[in-house]
C-alpha cells in the first residue's frame, strides 16, 4: 500500500462518518418539520412513511448506477460530486417553503447518499483481499459512530428550530467535499476501468453480476437475509420496548446509544484481529450465530434488564457484514467492484422496503387484543430464524473447495 492510501482510507472513514452524522442529524427533526406542514400527527405519520419509501426507492435505482459509473470514470468524481450534491440538497430541505419542495429534497437525498457503496469500492481498490474485511470493519465503525452522534446532535440542535440541523448537515457535507477535493486521490487506475453499460447500471443488471458465480449468489443471499433481519430494530424496537418493558424515551435513547457504541467497538476493534486469526469464513458463520442468539434473547426475555444481555451478542453479529463483503470482492474483477457494491446496496434498499411491513405485521398479529397466546417478541424470533438460515447457507456456500485460496 502506498503512502497515499492510508490517508485516503482515513478520508473514506470520515466521508462515511460525516454522511451518516448528516443523515442522523435530521432523524429527530424530520417528523416535527412534517407535522408543521401536515397539521396533525396522523397525516404527518403517513407522509413520513411516504418520504421514507421514496428515499429507499431512489437508493435502489441510484446505487447500482453510481457503482457502474465509478467503475468507468473512477471513484473520486462520484464520491466528491455526491458529497457536494448531498450538501446542496440539505440546503434545499432547510429552505423548503412547501411540502413538495421537502419531498423533492428527500428524493434527491436518496440519490446523493447512494455514494456510500462507491466508498466501499474505493476500499476494495486500495486494500489487498486478505485485508478488505478489516477495512470494511473500520468503515462499519463510522456507521456506528455516526448513528450515535447524529441523532443526539440533531435532537439538541433542533430543539428550537427544526430546520437548523439541516443547515448543519449541509455544512458538514460541503466541508467534506472541499476537503476531499484536495486530499482524495483516485483509486481506480484507467487501465483497470471497465466500459459503462446501461444494462449493468440498473438494479436488474447488477443482480446479474451476483448470479454470475454460484458462491457470489450464495453470499449475496446471506447478506440479503442478514439485512432483512436487521430491519426488525428500526421497525419495531421502540414499539416493543414501550409495550413490553414500559420504557420511556430516555431509556430507549440510552439503549440505542449503547447498541451503537457496542457495534462501533466491534467494527473498530474486533473485526481485524478476529478475521486475521480465524479468516473470513469462520468469522462470518460465528457472527451470524451470535446474531441468532442475540435476537432470541431480545424476543424471549421478560424484563428490560435481561434484554440488555442480548446487546453484546447482536453487536458481535456486526462482524458478518465485513467478512461476507471481503469474500465477495475476490470473486469479481477490479472493474466490477463498484457494480458489486451497488448491487449490495440495492439489496439493502429492497429489504428496507420489505422489512418494516413484515416485522410490524408480525408484531401487530402477536399482540392483537383478544389473542389467547400473545408473543410480543415474535418479530425478533423471526429475525433470529432468518439469521439461522443465513448461517446454514453461509456454511454451505463458503466450503473450502468452493472458495479461492486465501479467503477462507
Amino acid at each position: 500500500m502506498s503512502s497515499a492510501r492510508p490517508a485516503a482510507i482515513i478520508f473514506i472513514f470520515f466521508t462515511v462518518l460525516l454522511d451518516v452524522i448528516a443523515l442522523g442529524l435530521i432523524i429527530p427533526v424530520m417528523p416535527k418539520l412534517m407535522l408543521g406542514f401536515a397539521g396533525n400527527t396522523a397525516e404527518a405519520a403517513r407522509l413520513f412513511g411516504l418520504f421514507g419509501t421514496a428515499w429507499a426507492v431512489m437508493q435502489f435505482f441510484a446505487a447500482p448506477f453510481l457503482g457502474a459509473v465509478s467503475d468507468r470514470f473512477g471513484r473520486r468524481p462520484v464520491i466528491l460530486l455526491s458529497n457536494f450534491g448531498l450538501g446542496m440538497d440539505y440546503v434545499l430541505m432547510a429552505w423548503a417553503p412547501t411540502l413538495n419542495w421537502l419531498f423533492l429534497g428527500r428524493v434527491i437525498s436518496g440519490v446523493t447518499s447512494a455514494s456510500i457503496p462507491t466508498a466501499f469500492a474505493y476500499i476494495s481498490d486500495v486494500t489487498t483481499p486478505e485485508k478488505r474485511a478489516a477495512s470494511f470493519g473500520i468503515v462499519g465503525a463510522a456507521f456506528g459512530a455516526g448513528f450515535i452522534l447524529g441523532p443526539a446532535l440533531g435532537g439538541l440542535l433542533g430543539a428550537g428550530d427544526p430546520r437548523f440541523p439541516f443547515w448543519v448537515a449541509a455544512g458538514l457535507s460541503l466541508l467534506n467535499a472541499c476537503y476531499g477535493f484536495f486530499v482524495l486521490p483516485e483509486s481506480l487506475a484507467p487501465e483497470r476501468r471497465g466500459p459503462f453499460r446501461l444494462a449493468r447500471a440498473n438494479p436488474v443488471g447488477s443482480l446479474r453480476l451476483l448470479a454470475s458465480h454460484r458462491q457470489l449468489l450464495g453470499l449475496a443471499s446471506v447478506i440479503f437475509l442478514s439485512y432483512l433481519a436487521h430491519d426488525v430494530l428500526p421497525s419495531v424496537f421502540v414499539l416493543y420496548a414501550t409495550h413490553r418493558y414500559q420504557w420511556d424515551e430516555r431509556v430507549i435513547g440510552l439503549t440505542l446509544a449503547g447498541v451503537g457504541l457496542c457495534s462501533m467497538i466491534v467494527s473498530a476493534a474486533l473485526v481485524r484481529p478476529v478475521v486475521a486469526r480465524f479468516r473470513e469464513r469462520a468469522t462470518l458463520v460465528a457472527a451470524l450465530l451470535f446474531g441468532v442468539a442475540g435476537f432470541a434473547v431480545y424476543g424471549w426475555v421478560a424484563t428490560g434488564a435481561a434484554f440488555w444481555f442480548g446487546v453484546p451478542l447482536v453487536s458481535l453479529w456486526g462482524m458478518a457484514g465485513p467478512s461476507a463483503q471481503g469474500l465477495m470482492t475476490i470473486l469479481v474483477s477490479p472493474s466490477e467492484q463498484g457494480q458489486l457494491q451497488g448491487a449490495i446496496s440495492g439489496m439493502r434498499s429492497v429489504t428496507g422496503l420489505l422489512g418494516p411491513g413484515l416485522f410490524t405485521g408480525v408484531f401487530a398479529m402477536f399482540i392483537a387484543p383478544g389473542r389467547q397466546w400473545q408473543l410480543p417478541g415474535a418479530p425478533f424470533l423471526v429475525a433470529s430464524l432468518l439469521l439461522l438460515g443465513a448461517a446454514l447457507l453461509a456454511v454451505r456456500v463458503t466450503r473450502p473447495h468452493a472458495t479461492r485460496a486465501g479467503s477462507a
